[in-house]
């Protein structure tokens, strides 16, 4: 049998995606930085944390939230009603505080919401039960793998880097210049934007994008996309002897066999021994 790789949509090798965290006043320039370089990404709120008016503070009202991340391309996730350390409370307050996190967003956007960031990278086996109860996807962790490996557990996602790291550009670097051969890459950033502000270096998200960005090899997908074509993938089902492959899933999903790119769509049934005779 041949070997079947993974592919992103259009028959890509490699996805990127962003992720940042508190629903901040300065997510407004990356968000602009990213549309700019056609990035895409995830913008994890803390709804029970809305300052009420314009004060000092550098978190947004409901409405700036409400009018930035509408329509912006952005995916938006929890990120725990108060940002609270949810492996440190109740089991039954630790369900309030995402799904309570969850309700607010989704009423705000309209949209059902599956994804979140651990607060303070707090969490155990008590949290993570109770985000697969709230009906979670997937939780990032702040744990930088300093990888390209498409995720396995996605309640406990390691991020590739953070935007501070060091061997950022390094990475990039790699990412972008060397040929993925066997399986996908993606390169998962996070961060917090008003550390741009506070450390005075925007150069570092604007270097990064302008590297990254804009280029037609790289798939730019939100968190919960690329979680859902994952999975995706993941679901297709094979004959006992391998040489069929079924699609039962909503998506189409692209595959690499014995060096070629075909698609699988939704419903169907692909002839493996046919496509490699």
């Amino acid at each position: 049998m041949e070997r079947v790789y993974m592919r992103f949509p259009g028959g890509k090798k490699k996805a990127l995606t962003l992720s940042y965290d508190d629903g901040v006043k300065q997510d407004a320039r990356l968000i602009n930085i990213m549309q700019k370089n056609g990035l895409k990404g995830t913008f994890n709120i803390n709804s029970g944390l809305y300052p009420q008016e314009q004060t000092g503070s550098v978190r947004m009202t409901e409405n700036q939230v409400r009018e930035l991340y509408t329509d912006s391309g952005m995916e938006v996730a929890i990120h725990g009603l108060t940002h609270t350390f949810l492996s440190q409370i109740t089991e039954s307050h630790c369900c309030y505080q995402v799904i309570k996190d969850r309700e607010n967003l989704e009423k705000l956007f309209r949209k059902v919401i599956r994804g979140m960031a651990y607060p303070n990278n707090a969490y155990n086996d008590k949290v993570v039960a109770c985000l697969k109860s709230a009906g979670i996807a997937y939780a990032r962790t702040t744990i930088s793998s300093e990888s390209f490996k498409i995720p396995t557990d996605w309640l406990r996602l390691e991020p590739t880097c953070h935007h501070k790291n060091s061997r950022l550009m390094e990475l990039a670097k790699k990412f972008v210049e060397e040929d993925v051969i066997k399986e996908s890459w993606l390169f998962y950033l996070w961060g917090h934007s008003y550390e741009f502000d506070d450390n005075n270096n925007w150069n570092v998200i604007e270097e990064f994008a302008e590297y990254t960005g804009n280029r037609n090899d790289i798939w730019y997908a939100t968190n919960i996309e690329i979680y859902e074509y994952v999975e995706a993938y993941r679901s297709l089902v094979s004959s006992v002897d391998g040489t069929m492959i079924t699609n039962p899933t909503a998506y189409t999903v692209y595959i690499e066999i014995a060096g070629k790119i075909y698609t699988v769509k939704s419903g169907e049934t692909l002839n493996i021994e046919c496509l490699v005779s």
